[in-house]
C-alpha cells in the first residue's frame, strides 16, 4: 500500500453538501474517508454508497454493539453496499457474530478497543478495572481469536498490538495529530511519522484536514509525513 492508501480523512461534518464540497477540494490526494454518527444521520449512507460506486474506500464507523443476531443483519447489509472497512465494538460475541456475516463479502471488519479520547480515569468511572494499555490487549487478543480483519487503538498501543495480532491484520488508529495541531478531545494521540513507526497500517484524520485553512495542502502535508515513515530513503 502507498500512503494514498494508508490515509483515512474523517468526514466528521454536518451536511452531505459540506461532505461534498471537501471531496471536491481534497480530488485525487484522498482515496479513503470515514463517515461516521454525524454524516450518518444526514443521509452519509447514500453519499457513502456514492463515494464508493466513483471509486473512493469507505471507512464506515458505525461501532456496532447488539444482540448477535441484530449484528450479523447489519453487517450483511452493510457488506452488500461496497464499504471496505466497518467498526464494531471489540466484543467477543459481537465479533464472532459479524465474521460469520461478513465471511466472503471482502468487508474489512475492525474492532474498536479503547476510544482514544477515554484514558484510565475514563475507564475507571465506566466500570473497568483494567488501564487502557491492559483492555486494548486483551480486546486485540480477542480479535484476532475472532478473524477479524483487524483493530482500532490509539498509536500509543500499536507496537505492542502488532506484537500480539501478527502481520497480517489491519490497525487502523485515530487520534492523530501532525505536530503542532490541537488535540482537541482526543488524549492519546501521535503524529502521522510515530503511528506508522509504531505498527499501524492506516491513519485516521478528521479535524487537521476538514478544519484546516487549506484542507488539500494539510492532507498533502501529512501524506509527505506519511512517505517519510514508509520510505526513509525519500527523506
Amino acid at each position: 500500500m502507498d500512503a494514498r492508501e494508508r490515509l483515512i480523512v474523517g468526514l466528521d461534518v454536518p451536511t452531505i453538501g459540506e461532505a461534498e464540497r471537501l471531496v471536491s477540494t481534497l480530488g485525487d490526494d484522498i482515496l479513503f474517508y470515514k463517515i461516521g454518527y454525524q454524516l450518518v444521520f444526514a443521509g452519509g449512507l447514500e453519499f457513502a454508497r456514492d463515494l464508493s460506486a466513483s471509486g473512493k474506500k469507505i471507512f464506515l464507523d458505525m461501532k456496532l454493539l447488539d444482540i448477535d443476531n441484530t449484528v450479523a443483519s447489519g453487517v450483511e447489509n452493510i457488506a452488500k453496499m461496497g464499504m471496505s472497512m466497518l467498526t464494531l465494538h471489540a466484543y467477543p460475541k459481537t465479533m464472532k457474530a459479524a465474521v460469520e456475516a461478513a465471511a466472503g463479502s471482502g468487508l474489512c471488519l475492525l474492532g474498536v478497543t479503547v476510544l482514544t479520547s477515554m484514558d484510565a480515569d475514563d475507564l475507571a468511572e465506566a466500570g473497568y478495572s483494567q488501564d487502557p494499555h491492559s483492555l486494548v490487549l486483551r480486546r486485540a487478543e480477542q480479535a484476532r481469536a475472532a478473524g477479524m480483519g483487524g483493530i482500532v487503538c490509539s498509536a500509543e498501543e500499536a507496537t505492542a498490538v502488532r506484537e500480539i495480532v501478527g502481520p497480517d491484520m489491519a490497525i487502523v488508529t485515530p487520534g492523530i495529530r501532525p505536530d503542532g495541531s490541537d488535540r482537541g478531545d482526543q488524549k492519546r494521540v501521535m503524529t502521522p511519522f510515530d503511528a506508522l513507526k509504531a505498527g499501524a497500517t492506516h491513519l485516521v484524520v478528521g479535524r487537521p484536514v476538514v478544519k484546516a485553512p487549506d484542507p488539500r495542502d494539510a492532507a498533502r502535508a501529512i501524506l509527505s509525513e506519511m512517505v517519510s515513515a514508509l520510505w526513509p530513503a525519500n527523506r
